[in-house]
């Protein structure tokens, strides 16, 4: 069961990894953990990205695919994965799916979390707001602004590939604004539905 989870930031794409992990006792491969574990291992690939990540750059597609890849031939995840944050670009998506065709490997499931900017904005807002009340840390990454911007990014790159997966016919959406309880049951149906139905 290979599974990637798409969906705008702050739409509980974590959260329902966690969950999936938890219905199929298959691995979430987040891929910064990924190109770290290949750096601390020091691994051909760890060592190409070692010097961008220090500077805190991109690495490039082939790099960040080439890590997946050689995270997903280890034996925990020979029968599936949950993939979050990646593909992130379309050059991703495609590139991921022609080495998985090579090794006879498909993705099997994609479900979009959907999530209107508005509510995310708000919500980031909410939870900020709530952790000052109470005295705890706020994350630097939730306020308006930066929720924004990484929206932004994510319109530009990464909504594209709603349609990619659409037209391969393994995208599901579900809507991510329910309660989590409520996402969680209707991810695991998606993916449990046969194809041909939807």
């Amino acid at each position: 069961m290979r599974i990637v989870l798409l969906g705008p930031p702050g739409a509980g794409k974590g959260t329902q990894a966690r969950r999936l992990v938890e219905e199929y006792g298959i691995p979430h491969l987040s891929t910064g953990d990924m190109l770290r574990a290949a750096v601390d291992a020091d691994t051909s690939i760890g060592r190409k990205v070692k010097d961008t990540m220090m500077r805190g750059g991109l690495v490039p597609d082939q790099l960040v695919i080439a890590a997946v890849i050689e995270r997903i031939s280890q034996a925990d995840a020979k029968r599936g994965f949950v993939l979050d944050g990646f593909p992130r670009t379309m050059a991703q998506a495609v590139g991921f799916d022609d080495l998985l065709d090579a090794e006879g490997l498909a993705i099997d499931h994609v479900v979009e979390l959907k999530a209107d900017e508005t509510v995310l904005l708000d919500r980031i807002e909410t939870r900020a707001g709530e952790a000052r009340a109470q005295g705890g840390a706020v994350r630097a990454d939730d306020n308006h602004e930066t929720l924004k911007l990484r929206i932004d990014a994510y319109n530009e790159q990464t909504a594209p590939l709603v349609d990619y997966y659409l037209s391969r016919n393994i995208l599901r959406t579900v809507d991510g604004l329910q309660p989590v309880d409520a996402v969680a049951f209707d991810v695991v149906r998606a993916i449990g539905q046969d194809r041909s139905v939807m």
